[in-house]
């Protein structure tokens, strides 16, 4: 038993301390920086809504002012709307640098992205969603990265919090914060694991048709251009911005619809775990092993509460106060330094039990629902 509780520890302490630290040192060791410059290609930004009327509008504004010297046309999916978001659309019908397509019942985003895609003109293809604000030269910015001809995909940077004020420092803004060093150190001396679903950029010869009810199309699409001998580099200059508080429920459901996912990628592409794919490694590392991180948690849990000795007796407190922290936070009851732990605590253990819903959902076969 003693073996299956260090095996367990080890293996949570590769997963959040050994991989980046490996990636770090990699990035040390092995750079393979990317030849930058400044761009004109042609740019199509693609974009599925539905039932977006409350922010689509906002959207198109802050499409059609992004500071692009090229040229540059937006294609907007309505995927079924049955709010006023056809109605929105309606009225850039005959704007020159704006193309609509109405479905008229819904079929899913993989399926309306797909018809983007084909319709798309541009030498690059821009993926983004209806809620985030993409700051003004992002575009720029992401399109200066393909002057590399061995770069494929480019993927943009996600703030949690206000443009005004900054990015949020609690909760799930420290693991967004840690999440996007590991794409950055990925993309330093390869390839990141996946896209920015917000805001990522690819070559459109490299681009694939997704599979019908693709969950993840920002881990499928890259991966694909990785799978293709190109790489997949992060840009941290280029920003799009969203809530940093969606609420705790909104954000679980998406947490596990996003895990739900990474599930699904092994069904769609199991030669992901194959020698097809050049970066099997941090594919198992980055996303497969925190899918399996809950189990290790239960397992740690249950043999320290078993075997003799002060060392698992201070294993089994550690845990226990960890727990304890993370329950507290929902009171917030804490301020300052210790609030900022138990949130990140908390954060923590959601993440966790939303991957164990997203094993639930997968073993059962149950679908997840794109979620707006």
């Amino acid at each position: 038993m003693k073996g299956v509780f260090w095996s367990a520890v080890g293996l949570l302490i590769y997963t959040y301390v050994g991989y980046p630290a490996w990636l770090w040192l990699r990035s040390r060791l092995w750079p393979h920086p990317v030849r930058k410059g400044s761009s004109n290609l042609s740019v199509s930004v693609v974009l599925v809504a539905r039932d977006e009327a409350g922010t689509l509008e906002r959207k198109l504004r802050n499409l059609l002012s992004l500071d692009y010297p090229g040229s540059m046309e937006i294609i907007v999916v309505s995927d079924g709307s049955q709010d006023g978001t056809n109605e929105i659309l309606s009225r850039y019908t005959g704007h020159p640098a704006v193309r609509t397509v109405f479905l008229p019942s819904p079929r899913g985003k993989a399926a309306g992205l797909n018809e983007a895609i084909e319709l798309a003109r541009g030498e690059i293809v821009v993926f983004t969603d209806a809620r985030q604000t993409i700051e003004q030269g992002a575009i720029r910015v992401l399109l200066e990265s393909f002057a590399d001809p061995a770069v494929g995909c480019v993927s943009g940077e996600l703030m949690l919090g206000d443009p005004g004020a900054g990015e949020a420092t609690q909760g799930v803004g420290v693991y967004w914060r840690i999440e996007k060093e590991i794409r950055e150190l990925e993309a330093a001396s390869r390839s990141s694991v996946g896209a920015t679903g917000a805001l990522y950029a690819v070559r459109r010869p490299l681009l694939v048709r997704l599979p019908e009810g693709t969950i993840l199309d920002d881990v499928y699409i890259p991966m694909n251009v990785v799978r293709q001998g190109a790489r997949v580099v992060f840009e941290p200059r280029a920003h799009a911005w969203d809530e940093a508080d969606l609420g705790m429920g909104r954000e679980f459901k998406r947490k596990v619809r996003t895990l739900t996912g990474n599930y699904q990628l092994l069904q769609l592409a199991p030669w992901l775990l194959t020698r097809q794919n050049p970066i099997r490694f941090e594919f198992i590392s980055h996303k497969l092993l925190r899918l399996i991180v809950p189990f290790v948690l239960a397992v740690a849990l249950v043999t320290s509460c078993l075997l003799p000795g002060p060392i698992y007796r201070v294993a089994l407190a550690l845990q226990v106060l960890f727990y304890a922290l993370s329950a507290l936070a929902v009171t917030q009851l804490f301020k300052g330094p210790m609030a900022r732990v138990s949130d990140a605590a908390l954060t923590f253990v959601l993440l966790n039990m939303a991957a164990a819903v997203a094993f639930a959902n997968f073993v059962r076969g149950r679908k997840a629902i794109w979620v707006r």
